[in-house]
């Protein structure tokens, strides 16, 4: 019998990623504008249920298919992803938190020392070498630091932001250490491939979510006027994302996959920043840019649900095994 339904890939796991950002999006913009609750409430309730699915899958991959989920395991691109499934415990604790507090106490603690064990086992064989150049992309910023910026954020939410610096020095040094390595394999190597491209969405994760993990270790949603640090990441943020608008026409020769997902977390984050700036006393500019970036967020999200949908009524949305039947 085939299993090809165990093997979702687990890059899936970034669609959590972009709903539940969508989520907090919706969350602070209740407090900022008084939109209606409920939509966040139903975003996060998604985004739970679709974290619990792809869990179930990923399990089942281990335990039926575990040749499978090794050479996914090994692959040097798919690899970086691993540590997706913890950042997406991670968030799933945040989604069901007004709900459940201990059961998202249990998920942070679990996804954080999770993140943390995978991203120690990763940069072990990053740093033996023998990687090829070709498979360098902003994906290496998935296991260090994606999930230390994600646990800053969530140490600082559920009352830890102690812990929580330590998370955000972790995440914001791999950042800087990862940043000149991607950047000069895009400058100075062949160009990616079309299938790779749209992993260049990551890039605009580092700042942005780096930013939201640096807020809530410094406040949250209570705490004073923005300081400076805080509006440099969000300056970051916002050029990465007039380099990937001018770069669009480029990436999207390639047609629709789940792996634009990978644009869902760094655009609903930065929107999340905005609008926490606009909490948090500033006003005028930062107030029109933050309506704007919440509207490009609800847009981007709801493009990717829709052809994600799509692709799955179509029978297109799982790609083929890593590896190929005989």
């Amino acid at each position: 019998m085939s299993m090809r339904p165990i093997n979702v890939p687990v890059s899936f796991f970034g669609m959590v990623l972009g709903l539940v950002g969508l989520g907090d999006c919706w969350r602070v913009a209740t407090l900022a504008w008084g939109m209606p609750a409920q939509i966040a409430q139903g975003v996060m309730l998604l985004s739970f249920a679709l974290w619990a699915v792809l869990t179930v899958f990923y399990i089942g991959k281990w335990l039926l298919n575990r040749a499978e989920a090794l050479a996914e395991w090994h692959d040097p691109l798919q690899g970086c992803f691993v540590g997706l499934a913890a950042v997406a415990t991670l968030l799933a604790g945040i989604a069901i938190a007004p709900l459940h507090h201990s059961l998202a106490l249990v998920l942070f603690v679990v996804g954080s020392i999770s993140q943390l064990a995978y991203a120690v086992y990763f940069t072990g064989r990053l740093w033996r070498g023998e990687r090829a150049v070709g498979t360098v992309s902003a994906a290496l910023y998935l296991p260090t630091v994606a999930g230390n910026f994600v646990s800053a954020f969530c140490a600082g939410y559920f009352g830890y932001p102690d812990i929580g610096v330590l998370f955000l020095g972790a995440g914001f040094l791999s950042w800087l250490s990862l940043e000149s390595v991607i950047t000069h394999r895009l400058a100075h190597h062949s160009t990616l491939p079309a299938p790779m491209r749209p992993t260049l969405g990551i890039m605009l994760a580092p700042p942005a979510v780096g930013c939201v993990g640096y807020l809530f270790v410094t406040g949250g949603l209570a705490g004073g006027p923005v300081d400076l640090f805080a509006q440099l990441l969000l300056g970051y943020a916002l050029l990465q994302l007039a380099f990937l608008v001018g770069l669009l026409p480029w990436i999207t020769r390639q047609p629709f996959t789940a792996s634009y997902w990978a644009f869902s977390f760094g655009v609903t984050a930065l929107a999340f920043d905005s609008i926490v700036f606009v909490l948090r006393g500033q006003k005028g500019f930062m107030e029109w840019l933050s309506l704007g970036l919440f509207g490009v967020a609800n847009l981007v999200i709801a493009t990717l649900v829709v052809l994600t949908l799509w692709r799955l009524l179509t029978g297109k949305l799982l790609p083929p095994p890593i590896l190929q039947p005989n």
